[in-house]
């Protein structure tokens, strides 16, 4: 349980079973090692696809839950920030959006997509991975961060570190099963591999439990906009290069992609609750 200060004495049993269950979603090794180019990532015009929709849309869920507990000219921290699709729409007037991420080319677009903006406020770049540079962070008002809990072992610490970094709310989303989990069938096509089932947002909510010792709030809601939703014309080479197959097999990644439905589960799940000043010492 979180109480305030460092981290938590023994990982809890919640999140002992989220980093195994998150463990066997690891690509077999003699599948990496026959992948001809790095699975991992997506292309930044995705993103930036994706953060121009978001500020042009109306407020998902997890942009009111933000906004609701940002003080006027206060700080927003966001974890993982890709082009800003989470943070920028709740940029606050006159405060500071801290964007962090370990992507340089992300936060470079970020940038851009910030000074597009006419709502002025300061932006501070920090390209870094959560919670190692926690430190040099500090602290802020809200501390958000959407997309990555299923890339990250370790839950309770990087719950932990996110807790005692936000002075009024910590906020998470994340999508209700695993991000890559439309992609199981192509995975059963392209190399007769079974994918996992868990773990699930609701995982990752008994694991909240065990950081700040009391249930988080929950929002379940359908997405309208997503990076894995995009569709283009690098779509079936992401999702070749995902699936860790040669250029020669796209056509047929390609043509299974017209025959299935929507790459991204379409529910998500935000959670937030009280930040580190808030908890009892």
């Amino acid at each position: 349980m979180y109480t305030g200060e460092g981290q938590p004495d023994v990982r809890g049993p919640a999140a002992t079973f989220w980093a195994d269950a998150l463990a066997q979603w690891a690509v077999p090794e003699e599948i990496l090692a026959a992948a001809p180019e790095p699975p991992w990532g997506f292309p930044t015009p995705i993103f930036v696809q994706n953060a121009h929709r978001a500020l042009e849309g109306p407020p998902t869920p997890t942009h009111r839950r933000v906004a609701e507990a940002l003080p006027e000219a206060g700080v927003l921290l966001d974890v993982g920030a890709g082009a800003g699709a989470a943070s920028l729409p709740v940029a606050p007037r006159d405060g500071c959006v801290v964007a962090l991420d370990q992507d340089r080319e992300m936060l470079s677009a970020l940038a851009g997509l910030a000074r597009s903006m006419e709502r002025a406020f300061d932006l501070e770049l920090v390209e870094g991975r959560w919670p190692d540079i926690a430190r040099e962070v500090g602290t802020v008002d809200v501390a958000l961060c959407t997309n990555v809990a299923y890339n990250v072992a370790d839950l309770s610490t990087f719950l932990t570190a996110l807790t005692r970094a936000a002075r009024h709310r910590v906020v998470l989303e994340l999508s209700a099963s695993h991000p890559q989990s439309p992609l199981s069938p192509l995975w059963q096509h392209f190399w007769d591999l079974n994918r996992p089932n868990r773990p699930t947002a609701d995982d990752a909510i008994a694991v909240v439990r065990e950081v700040i010792g009391t249930a988080p709030g929950v929002e379940r809601w359908q997405r309208r906009n997503s990076f894995m939703r995009a569709r283009g014309p690098d779509t079936a080479k992401w999702v070749r290069q995902r699936l860790c197959l040669p250029p020669s097999r796209e056509p047929e990644v390609a043509t299974l992609l017209g025959w299935m439905g929507d790459l991204a589960p379409p529910e998500a799940v935000t959670l937030w609750w009280p930040g580190g000043a808030s908890v009892r010492q």
